[in-house]
């Protein structure tokens, strides 16, 4: 019996995810908390060859003043609300590779958005123009958020971060939600997880990340 509720538990996961990340409305999602193992063995599965870091992880490299270089693929409207220090916007390769700049294509850059989607798939696109040390910050802001770590907008420290919409907002504590956020799914759609097993999906391996912000174990 509680198999074929975990079945359907992971059927109602992969349709909220497949919806609410194509922009369409997902009905009757029962996503909340306790969905995080899942979804991330889903972006694992989806994006198996961009490598993940961890947020407590991230934090660390943070503590010690050696993080690497930061790219928040979320929206504008989303950044604007918080980010995480230093972070960059860049939603697109084509934005990433412009505010990398000149920087070396072994250089550690750690990826990031809501939950981790948007971010691997970013990362997997710059792995794939020539950047060797690229990862994604499993888990994202709203992770990272609620374990309490800090969040900036522009220079402050805040309190706050965009929810995305209702569905995915579930994911984040909801003291965290911004009030002055439109939570409505954003208008850029992605590829969806239609085809994704989440009782299938293989999780890789979890990289660490160096003192000198240049290679991933």
């Amino acid at each position: 019996m509680s198999c074929a509720i975990d079945r359907r538990r992971r059927r109602l996961l992969v349709a909220c995810v497949s919806a609410a990340l194509t922009g369409l409305p997902a009905r009757g999602s029962g996503l909340d908390a306790s969905d995080w193992s899942s979804l991330k063995k889903a972006i694992r599965g989806r994006f198996p060859e961009v490598r993940q870091v961890g947020t407590e992880e991230l934090h660390a490299a943070f503590a010690r003043g050696d993080p690497p270089l930061l790219l928040d693929a979320r929206t504008a409207a989303e950044y604007r609300v918080s980010h995480l220090k230093g972070a960059q916007r860049a939603e697109t390769a084509a934005q990433a590779k412009q505010a990398l700049g000149q920087v070396p294509k072994d250089r550690l850059i750690v990826v990031y958005c809501s939950v981790g989607y948007r971010s691997s798939a970013l990362a997997r696109e710059l792995m794939r123009s020539g950047y060797t040390q690229v990862a994604n910050l499993e888990g994202s802001i709203f992770e990272w958020a609620n374990k309490g770590f800090e969040v900036y907008r522009a220079a402050e420290i805040v309190t706050v971060v965009h929810p995305y919409d209702a569905t995915w907002g579930k994911l984040l504590d909801r003291r965290l939600w911004s009030t002055t956020a439109a939570a409505s799914p954003r208008t850029r759609t992605v590829n969806s997880l239609k085809n994704v097993s989440f009782s299938n999906s293989t999780p890789g391996t979890a990289p660490s990340i160096s003192a000198n912000n240049r290679a991933l174990a």
